[in-house]
């Protein structure tokens, strides 16, 4: 019988994870990434329409503090446009960037068939993102009420 001897030494087992391993884990990562996002989805959408309702809260009480103090509404203005005797209540870098719900802010006087209202154009989140909001400050109703979507816009009327 013939024996033969390698002068190389004996293969040693590395120490590390084996490629199955390392796909077992990463797919348990994916699945709890997978089950997270519909609660942060939630978050992030609860948050964007409590600011947005802050922020409308905010911009409906100037407006009235305004038409007491001057007897009237400011006149009407464009998207993301401060009317004209607002600057002082409203801080142009509020009223003029794109708000929470993607979409700018817009002073509507004698508009739409609107008398006073605070609208936002341009949204980009869905109806029944802006319906939840309703639901908060209004009816939940996007055809009646105080919030109503009017064509394209969406305003909070303070007098029709």
């Amino acid at each position: 019988m013939l024996i033969l001897h390698s002068s190389a030494p004996p293969r040693r087992r590395v120490a590390g994870f084996t490629l199955v391993e390392i796909m077992i884990v990463t797919v348990i990562i994916g699945l709890l990434a997978l089950l997270g996002m519909p609660a942060l989805q939630k978050s992030r959408r609860s948050s964007q329409n409590n600011r947005f309702i802050s922020d409308l809260r905010v911009f409906a009480q100037a407006f009235e503090s305004y038409s007491l103090v001057n007897g009237g509404w400011p006149p009407n203005s464009g998207s993301g446009t401060v009317p004209a005797g607002m600057e002082a209540e409203i801080r142009h870098a509020n009223w003029a960037k794109a708000n929470t719900v993607g979409g700018l802010w817009n002073w509507d006087n004698n508009n739409f068939g609107v008398i006073a209202g605070i609208s936002t154009t341009g949204v980009t989140v869905t109806d029944a993102q802006m319906a939840a909001i309703d639901r908060r400050v209004d009816d939940g109703d996007l055809t009646t009420g105080l919030f109503q979507k009017i064509g394209t816009r969406f305003t909070y009327i303070l007098e029709n």
